[in-house]
């Protein structure tokens, strides 16, 4: 092992000298493109649903899965990232599911139902390589700028999605093509990415390669904690998206405003985002930070429950607690690791769980309201869980993760 960890060292150090400064600089920008693209060609499909159930003559189930399926296939398949970057190398692997994400893009443009959904089953996969994989090469690459390079990623991540959402309905109206041209253009910034990325695929995978050598670590509490805090964070953000317009519309907001605050509770996480890198650097662990943001989550969540006419003052509540809570959540997946490999084995698992948790929110939540005619009930489940996400951040937010036994080469 510690002759391992010294050929780690001396491949790390012979990759910093060949890339050298301008190599780092493509580095970063290209791995802040790639995430531009992990959230915008779904950020885009809720403002278009009702227009794509009426062309395409979709149930209301049926229509729903497009922002369910994505989230499945994140939990599928980000248990298997680990191993794959392992046989293949992460930055191979990453150019590879950029591939993919534009191959769905362009299949899910096509005007059937059926290139619909499989177009989105690509796209989710895609993605879900991105996001396992993007906090461990941080880890790998920039050890002391985990929290600088995380809100940055997460700031350009939610900032372009914002904008998919926000410009999705003025694009479907003066584009040909409608839904599917607003869907479709995305694939320029997939295109972009993959060109800028191209670089890291010629370099020969580097020994952290061993980002796959690392079991799951299912039998750590701290683990689980973050794993937890991933989920419960990308369920509130889940279910705000795909429900919070309707809320304010039933309280009396026109719907044309609801999609505003919608848009409005976006920019204020974006924002919000940007200022977390700086308490990281003053905090000795996040802790106190974890457990502020989940509650200002918590916050959001009461007021719309006995206030729900105050649209406006609970939009940017949200918006404050769910950017310092998304940031938080992917930072952990480095902070708590010792090493890149320990970083993807912790992502892998926490994204797994996640997405899982986060799929069923919106569900349980329109289930609960059609059950009870209201929105008292789904709402108090959002502040149980917000209350829940305050009490795990104490836990998540310090330590590190044990990594389990390493798997041998294959």
């Amino acid at each position: 092992m510690e002759n391992r960890d010294k050929l780690l060292d001396e491949r790390r150090r012979q990759r910093t000298r060949s890339t050298g400064r301008s190599g780092r600089a493509l580095l970063v920008w290209g791995l802040l493109v790639v995430a531009a693209n992990l959230r915008a060609s779904l950020t885009g499909v809720g403002p278009l649903l009702d227009r794509v159930q009426a062309d395409l003559a979709l149930a209301p189930a049926v229509a729903g899965l497009l922002n369910t399926v994505p989230l499945l296939a994140f939990a599928v398949i980000s248990p298997l990232v680990p191993r794959l970057a392992a046989r293949w190398g992460p930055e191979r692997l990453l150019g590879g599911a950029l591939v993919v994400l534009a191959l769905g893009i362009a299949v899910r443009w096509a005007p059937t139902a059926s290139s619909l959904f499989a177009g989105t089953v690509l796209i989710g996969a895609g993605i879900a390589v991105g996001n396992v994989l993007l906090p461990s090469l941080i880890k790998r690459d920039f050890p002391t700028r985990v929290g600088l390079l995380t809100s940055a990623y997460a700031t350009v991540m939610g900032g372009v999605a914002a904008v998919a959402s926000g410009m999705a309905v003025p694009i479907s109206q003066v584009a040909p093509g409608g839904w599917r041209t607003a869907w479709g253009l995305w694939i320029v910034f997939a295109l972009v990415a993959i060109v800028l990325w191209l670089p890291q695929m010629r370099t020969p995978p580097p020994a952290d390669e061993a980002i796959g050598r690392h079991r799951l670590p299912w039998r750590s509490a701290l683990a689980w904690a973050v794993t937890v805090f991933m989920g419960l964070q990308s369920l509130g953000f889940y279910v705000v998206v795909t429900w919070l317009p309707q809320v304010f519309q039933d309280s009396g907001v026109s719907a044309a405003a609801a999609g505003w605050l919608l848009f409005l509770f976006q920019v204020v996480a974006v924002v919000t985002s940007l200022a977390v890198p700086a308490a990281l650097r003053w905090a000795r662990d996040q802790r106190a930070l974890a457990t502020t943001s989940s509650a200002v989550l918590l916050a959001g969540y009461l007021g719309l429950l006995v206030a729900p006419g105050w649209a406006l003052l609970w939009s940017v509540v949200l918006g404050l607690g769910g950017g310092a809570c998304l940031v938080l959540a992917l930072a952990f997946l480095s902070l708590r690791a010792p090493d890149a490999a320990a970083a993807g084995a912790l992502s892998a698992m926490a994204q797994s769980i996640g997405y899982l948790l986060a799929a069923a929110g919106p569900v349980v939540f329109g289930l609960l309201h059609t059950a009870g005619s209201g929105w008292h009930a789904p709402i108090i489940l959002m502040c149980v869980a917000a209350a829940g996400q305050t009490i795990v951040a104490m836990v998540a937010g310090r330590g590190t993760v044990r990594p389990g036994h390493a798997r041998p080469p294959a």
